[in-house]
C-alpha cells in the first residue's frame, strides 16, 4: 500500500493533513483531508471518452455530510441520509465553481467528484476544506486538470483577518468569505458581510490568496509524490481548421457591426445573430451537404467568433450590446402593494429582468428547522427564488428545485438578513419568495431589490434598504472594461460575474466567478467602486418607490404580542397533553407558542384581531396568577359536597368554600342554593401553608346582619371520616380538568 501524506501549517500552529492511497483506491483519484477532527473523503472518476456531439464540460460535484461523522442519527422515518439538503447543495456549488474553469477547454468526458464528511467536530467547518479535498483527489488522478486550486474561509474579526475561522467566531465576524484560487489567480468568492467597506473586502481577498498559495504548493507536491504529473491523453473534438477559418472570415465583421447597433431587446439580438450564422450556412451548403457533424462544428465555430467580435466591440467602442455606456444601469421601474392579499409584495424590473416578490409573516411555528449533521437549529428568515422557463421564453418542465435556484436564493438571503430587525423588534417568522418573470441577467440581484421593497411594503422595519448589482469584465491583452449591470450575453461571453449587494454604508453579500487568468487587484478595486456607484443609483430608485417601511403591518396580517411568565408556570399553561393551550387557542382563535429562556417562559400570542390576543393573554395571566389572601374573584361552582362547595376562581385553580362560609347564619345544606356551573363571588380567606389548599368565602363579601350573634360551636367529638376517608374529600374530578398542581414542566412548543 503506497500511502502519501502531506501536512502544512495555516500559519498559526493549526495543521491541515492530506492523505492519499489508503481509502477508495479504485476511483481515478481519492484523498482524505483532515483539520482537527474534521475529515473529508473526496473521490473523482472520469469516463474515458466523451459523449457524441458534447462540447461542454459535463462535471458533477456532490457533497454529503454523514450523520455518523458527528455521532448522530439522521432524522425522518427512514433514519438514513436522503437527498442533499440546501446546505450540502451550496457547498457542492462552491466546489463546482472552483473546479469547472480549470478543466481543459476541449476535455468533454463526464467527470464526477464526490466529497463526503466522514468525521466532524463543532469547531471546524467542512465547507472550507471541501475544494482542497476535491483538488487533492484530482491531483493524484490522471484526469486532465489545470490546477492545483484550493479554497479557504477568511473572516474579518476584531480588526484582523482570520483563515478557516472556528465556528463559534464566524457569527460575530464582520466578514465571512469562502475564496477559491490557484497559486496565480482568484477564481471564486462568495460570502456575507456586516456592511464592510470595499477596502476591507479587498484586504480579505489578499489574505485568503496568501493562505491558498500554501495549499496549492502542498497539492503540487502530492501530485509529484503520486507520480501523476503526466495526465491521460484524450481527443474529444473533431475539428476542421479550414472550416473554422472560413466561418471567421465570413461572419466576424458582420457580428462586430451588428453588436454596435445597440439593440436593447434580447430576442431581437438573438434573431439577428442567428440570421448571420444562417446566412453563412445558406451560402455554403445545401440540405444534402450539411451533415450533422458539419452543423455541429459550424455552431461551435460561430459561437467563438460571435464572442470574439462582441468582446472586441466593447473594448474598442466602449459601448455595450444594448447601447449603454460601460457604467450605465438599465431602465428601472418598480411598484409595491401589487398583490392585495399578500402581507407584502413588490415588482422590481431592471431592463428585461423582472422579479415579483412577496413577503409572508408567520409565527414561531413557521420557523425552518435545520437538522444537518453539523449545523442544527432554527431559521426565522427564509428566502426562496424560483426561475420558471417562461422567464426566458423557453418551454421547460418544472421538475423540482434546481441547484441554481438554491444558490441564487441563498445569495439574496445573505444580502437581506443583515438589515432585518431583531426578534424582539419583529417576532415574526419572515418568508420572502421571488418569482422571476423575465430574465436577461442579474435575476438574483433583482431578487434582492424586489425583496427589499416587499419587506418595506409589509411593514418589516428593516434598518436600511439593500440593493444588488452584477458587474462584468471583458479583457484582452492590456485592454479591459468593467461593465455595470450585465446582460445575460455579457455574463456568458465575459470574463467575470461579480455580484455585489449592500446598503449605502457597505457591502452585505457578494458572489464572484472569474474566468480569466491574471486579474489584478486594481481591476477588482475598479469593479467594487463601480458597483458601489451603481448600488447607490438603484437605492435612490428603491427609496423613490417607498421611502421607508410602512408604519404598521397591513390589517389582515396576524399580530403577535410577546409576554413573559415564570418558568414554573409553563406546564400549567400547556396542560396535560396540551389540553389547556389547545383550549385557549380554540376559544380565542389564536396561535400560542411557548419557549423556555432561563428562568422565564417566553409566550408569543398571535391572532388577526386585538380582542382575540387580549382574551388569550388574560387567560394565560390568570393561569400564572399566584393567589393571595384577601383577593376577590368571580368563581364557578365545579362540585357540591355535604360540607361545602368547590369553586374554580382562576383557570386551573380552585378552592373549597365550607358550608359555613356561604352566608351569615346556619346553612344546613347547599342543595337548592347552588348548582354546578353557577357563578359566585368569593374571597380567599386562608391558604394552608403545608398543602397549599385554598379556603374561600362568599360570606366575607356580604354585610354582617345587624345584631348578628355567632352560634356557639358544639364540643368537638371523635373525627368522622367522609365517604373516601377524608373529612374534606373532593368529589370525582371532571375529565380534562386542570389544577395548579400541574405546574412546571419542560420547554414545549405548540
Amino acid at each position: 500500500m503506497n500511502i502519501i501524506n502531506k501536512k502544512f501549517d495555516l500559519g498559526d500552529g493549526r495543521m491541515i493533513e492530506i492523505e492519499s492511497g489508503k481509502l477508495a483506491k479504485q476511483a481515478d483519484g481519492s484523498a482524505v483531508v483532515r483539520m482537527n477532527n474534521t475529515m473529508l473523503l473526496a473521490t473523482v472518476c472520469a469516463k474515458k471518452e466523451a459523449g457524441e456531439n458534447v462540447d461542454f464540460m459535463p462535471l458533477t460535484v456532490d457533497y454529503q455530510e454523514k450523520y455518523a461523522a458527528m455521532g448522530r442519527f439522521p432524522g425522518g422515518f427512514f433514519k438514513r441520509e436522503a437527498r442533499p439538503s440546501e446546505h450540502e447543495i451550496l457547498i457542492a456549488r462552491l466546489v463546482d465553481r472552483a473546479l469547472r474553469p480549470l478543466f481543459p477547454d476541449n476535455f468533454h468526458a463526464e467527470v464526477q467528484v464526490q466529497i463526503t464528511l466522514i468525521s466532524g467536530d463543532k469547531d471546524t467547518m467542512p465547507d472550507q476544506l471541501a475544494a482542497l479535498a476535491a483538488a487533492s483527489a484530482l491531483a493524484v488522478s490522471d484526469i486532465p486538470f489545470n490546477g492545483p486550486v484550493s479554497e479557504v474561509r477568511v473572516s474579518y474579526l476584531d480588526g484582523h483577518y482570520m483563515i478557516n475561522t472556528p465556528l463559534q467566531d464566524i457569527e460575530r465576524a464582520d466578514l465571512d468569505l469562502i475564496v477559491a484560487a490557484t497559486e496565480e489567480n482568484i477564481m471564486m468568492v462568495e460570502g456575507e458581510m456586516k456592511e464592510v467597506s470595499e477596502d476591507i473586502m479587498l484586504g480579505a481577498l489578499k489574505a485568503a490568496h496568501e493562505a491558498i498559495k500554501i495549499q496549492c504548493r502542498a497539492i503540487a507536491e502530492l501530485t509529484v509524490a503520486a507520480g501523476k504529473t503526466e495526465k491521460r491523453e484524450y481527443c474529444h473534438e473533431i475539428n476542421d481548421e479550414e472550416l473554422r477559418q472560413r466561418v471567421r472570415d465570413a461572419v466576424y465583421q458582420k457580428c462586430y457591426d451588428f453588436s454596435k447597433q445597440g439593440i436593447a431587446n434580447k430576442h431581437q439580438r438573438e434573431d439577428g445573430f442567428a440570421a448571420i450564422k444562417q446566412e453563412f450556412i445558406d451560402a455554403n451548403y445545401t440540405e444534402e451537404t450539411l451533415t450533422d457533424e458539419i452543423q455541429f462544428m459550424i455552431d461551435r465555430y460561430y459561437h467563438d467568433v460571435e464572442r470574439e467580435a462582441m468582446r472586441d466591440m466593447v473594448l474598442n467602442e466602449r459601448t455595450r450590446l444594448d447601447g449603454r455606456q460601460l457604467d450605465e444601469i438599465r431602465p428601472l421601474w418598480s411598484e409595491v402593494d401589487y398583490l392585495p392579499s399578500a402581507h407584502g409584495s413588490a415588482i422590481f424590473t431592471r431592463g428585461e429582468t423582472q422579479s415579483l416578490s412577496t413577503v409572508t409573516l408567520g409565527t414561531k411555528l413557521d420557523e425552518q428547522v435545520i437538522d444537518g449533521a453539523v449545523i442544527e437549529g432554527t431559521r426565522r428568515f427564509l428566502l426562496h427564488y424560483n426561475f420558471p422557463g417562461f422567464a426566458t421564453g423557453e418551454v421547460k418542465g418544472n421538475r423540482g428545485l434546481s441547484r441554481r435556484e438554491v444558490g441564487h436564493g441563498h445569495l439574496a438571503w445573505r444580502a437581506l438578513k443583515e438589515v432585518l430587525p431583531t426578534e424582539t423588534e419583529c417576532p415574526y417568522t419572515i418568508r420572502v419568495v421571488s418569482d422571476i418573470l423575465e430574465s436577461n441577467g442579474s435575476s438574483s440581484m433583482a431578487t434582492v431589490c424586489a425583496g427589499c421593497l416587499a419587506l418595506m411594503d409589509a411593514g418589516v422595519k428593516i434598518r436600511k434598504p439593500v440593493a444588488g448589482i452584477a458587474m462584468g469584465l471583458i479583457s484582452k491583452g492590456d485592454k479591459w472594461a468593467v461593465l455595470s449591470d450585465i446582460l445575460g450575453d455579457e455574463d456568458h461571453l465575459g470574463d467575470m460575474d461579480f455580484k455585489v449587494c449592500g446598503t449605502r454604508d457597505g457591502i452585505t453579500a457578494c458572489q464572484m466567478d472569474i474566468k480569466v487568468d491574471g486579474l489584478s487587484y486594481d481591476v477588482l478595486a475598479k469593479a467594487l467602486e463601480q458597483a458601489r456607484q451603481g448600488r447607490l443609483h438603484i437605492l435612490d430608485h428603491i427609496q423613490s418607490t417607498i421611502a421607508e417601511p410602512r408604519e404598521d403591518y397591513k390589517p389582515f396580517v396576524p399580530r403577535i404580542v410577546q409576554i413573559e411568565i415564570p418558568k414554573d408556570f409553563i406546564g400549567a399553561v400547556i396542560g396535560k397533553g396540551g389540553e389547556v393551550i389547545q383550549k385557549i387557542q380554540k376559544e380565542t382563535n389564536s396561535i400560542i407558542n411557548i419557549e423556555e429562556k432561563g428562568e422565564l417562559g417566553i409566550v408569543d400570542v398571535a391572532a388577526v384581531d386585538k380582542d382575540s390576543i387580549d382574551a388569550a393573554i388574560k387567560w394565560i395571566k390568570e393561569i400564572c396568577t399566584v393567589p393571595e389572601v384577601g383577593q376577590v374573584y368571580n368563581a364557578t361552582v365545579t362540585g357540591i359536597v355535604e360540607f361545602g362547595a368547590f369553586l374554580e376562581f382562576l383557570p386551573g385553580k380552585e378552592g373549597l368554600m365550607h358550608i359555613s362560609e356561604y352566608q351569615w347564619g346556619r346553612t344546613e345544606t347547599l342543595e337548592g342554593l347552588l348548582n354546578i356551573g353557577d357563578q359566585l363571588e368569593v374571597k380567599i380567606i386562608a391558604i394552608d401553608e403545608k398543602s397549599g389548599k385554598l379556603k374561600l368565602s362568599h360570606k366575607a363579601l356580604l354585610p354582617k346582619p345587624e345584631g348578628y350573634v355567632e352560634e356557639e360551636k358544639p364540643a368537638r367529638g371523635p373525627r368522622r371520616e367522609g365517604p373516601r376517608g377524608d373529612s374534606h374529600s373532593r368529589p370525582p374530578r371532571r375529565e380534562g380538568h386542570n389544577d395548579d398542581r400541574r405546574q412546571g414542566g419542560n420547554n414545549r412548543r405548540h
